[in-house]
């Protein structure tokens, strides 16, 4: 398989467990869940996995981390500036 589409993937995985503990966190403060921004983050995490992939590592275990972590700067910053 193509190294970009496993780092895509394993990427994406990393967003996946993200947005199931913001699912997790959301269901115990009883919120409401936004399928369309939970999508959005995992499309940018497969994105940010790849990218990493190609250009820092070739270990799943950054692949992973990137599209954990990487959503999670990413939104941090966009608070950041929303305020």
């Amino acid at each position: 398989m193509n190294e970009i589409v496993v780092a895509g993937l394993l990427g994406g995985i990393g967003g996946l467990v993200r947005g199931l503990v913001g699912i997790f966190k959301a269901m115990k403060q009883k919120e409401q869940l936004n399928a369309k921004y939970y999508l959005l983050t995992v499309i940018i995490a497969i994105i940010i996995g790849a990218f990493t992939g190609v250009v820092v590592s070739k270990d799943y275990r950054v692949n992973l981390l990137a599209g954990y972590a990487g959503i999670d700067i990413l939104e941090g910053l966009y608070k950041g500036f929303k305020r």
